[in-house]
C-alpha cells in the first residue's frame, strides 16, 4: 500500500511539472505586476519574477539564474521609464526572443526636473495608471495565447473592477486627512504619482532612484518641514533601510507612522500581499498616522520614546562598567 501510494504521488508530480510546462512562461520585472498577470492570466500562464519579493529593483543586480529564466521566456513585462536600468543588459546576455512589453505605455509621466530624458518610474502607486498597467497586460496575454481571450477578457473586466472601486476608496480616505497635515516624508521619492492624483504634497530624502547619496540639504530640508508643519508621523519603506527616517523621528519626537509599500509587495503573511491590498494599506497606514487615529501611530510613538530611553539606560550601564573596571585595573597605592 505505501508503495502505491508513492506511486501515485510520483505521477501526480509528473503530471503537474508536465501541466506546468505546457503555459507560456511570463517573466514580470517586480512584484506589482507579477500580481497584475496571475491576476488576469489565471491558469493559463506560468508567471515568475525577476526582483524577489522585498528586494529593490533600483538596486538589483541579475544573477545567472535570471539570464535562464530570461531566456526560457515567452513574455517579458517591463515598467521602463528607467525603473529596470539592469533589464537591456540582462535580456541581451539571455539571448531571448521572448517581446518586451512596455506596460506604461499610455502613462502620463511626470518628467524629472533634474535629469533631460528621465522620468519618475513610480506609475503604479496611482491606482488610475494601474487601469493602464493592466490594459497592457491583458493584451500581451490576448496576442500569446489568443485561444484563452474569452477567459482573459472575464478576468481582466472583473480585477479592472476592483481596481476603479480601490482608487475610490482611496479618494475618500485621504479626504479625512486636514488640508495642512496632507504632507507625506517618506524615504525615497516613490510616491509623486499618488500624490499627484490624490492631493498630498510629497517629501522625500531620496529621490526617485533609492542609488544615490544622501545630501545633509535634503534632510535639513526634510527637518525643516517636519517643523514647519508640525507634522505627526514620518513613514518608512519595506525595501530601504529605515535607520535615517527614524533619527529624524526621534529628534522631532514625532512617530513612524508606518511602513508603506512601494517598489515591492510584501510576502504573503503580510499586509501587502497584492498590488489592491498594497494600495489600500499604504491608505490607511498614511490616513491614520497624518490623524493621529490609528493605533500603530501611537505604538510607534510610544516605542521610539522607549528606544531612547533603552538607549540612555545602556549607555549609563555602560559608562558604569568602565568606570568600575578603571578602579579595579588601577588600584590606588598608599
Amino acid at each position: 500500500m505505501k508503495n502505491l501510494y508513492i506511486f501515485f504521488a510520483i505521477c501526480f508530480c509528473s503530471f503537474t511539472s508536465y501541466a506546468q510546462e505546457g503555459k507560456p512562461s511570463v517573466v514580470a520585472t517586480a512584484s506589482m505586476w507579477a500580481d497584475m498577470a496571475k491576476k488576469i492570466g489565471g491558469p493559463h500562464i506560468d508567471v515568475k519574477l525577476v526582483v524577489p519579493i522585498g528586494g529593490d529593483p533600483h538596486l538589483y543586480e541579475p544573477t545567472p539564474g535570471d539570464a535562464t529564466m530570461v531566456a526560457d521566456a515567452d513574455l517579458i513585462l517591463r515598467n521602463g521609464l528607467t525603473f529596470e536600468g539592469w533589464l537591456n543588459e540582462l535580456i541581451e546576455n539571455s539571448g531571448t526572443k521572448a517581446p518586451s512589453v512596455l506596460i506604461t505605455k499610455g502613462v502620463n509621466a511626470i518628467e524629472s526636473t533634474s535629469y533631460k530624458n528621465a522620468a519618475d518610474p513610480h506609475a503604479w502607486m496611482d491606482a488610475s495608471n494601474g487601469l493602464i498597467y493592466i490594459k497592457n497586460i491583458r493584451n500581451a496575454l490576448t496576442t500569446l495565447i489568443p485561444e484563452h481571450q474569452k477567459s482573459i477578457n472575464e478576468r481582466y473586466q472583473a480585477y479592472k473592477q476592483e481596481l476603479i472601486d480601490t482608487d475610490n476608496y482611496i479618494i475618500e480616505r485621504i479626504k479625512e486627512i486636514p488640508e495642512e497635515q496632507r504632507i507625506l516624508i517618506t524615504s525615497h521619492d516613490a510616491f509623486q504619482y499618488f500624490g499627484r492624483k490624490y492631493g498630498i504634497r510629497l517629501e522625500a530624502i531620496l529621490g526617485t532612484s533609492t542609488d544615490a547619496e544622501v545630501q545633509t540639504s535634503d534632510i535639513n530640508r526634510v527637518n525643516s518641514i517636519i517643523k514647519s508643519s508640525k507634522l505627526k508621523a514620518v513613514f518608512i519603506e519595506s525595501t530601504i533601510n529605515p535607520k535615517l527616517l527614524q533619527q529624524l523621528a526621534i529628534e522631532n519626537d514625532i512617530s513612524i507612522g508606518g511602513k508603506l509599500f512601494a517598489d515591492s509587495l510584501g510576502d504573503e503573511d503580510s499586509e501587502a500581499p497584492t498590488y489592491i491590498e498594497m494600495l489600500r494599506y499604504n491608505a490607511d497606514t498614511i490616513v491614520g498616522a497624518l490623524t493621529g487615529t490609528s493605533s500603530e501611530h501611537m505604538h510607534n510613538k510610544q516605542e521610539g520614546k522607549s528606544n531612547v530611553l533603552m538607549i540612555i539606560l545602556l549607555a549609563a550601564i555602560l559608562i558604569g562598567a568602565l568606570i568600575f573596571l578603571a578602579v579595579k585595573l588601577n588600584p590606588r597605592h598608599d
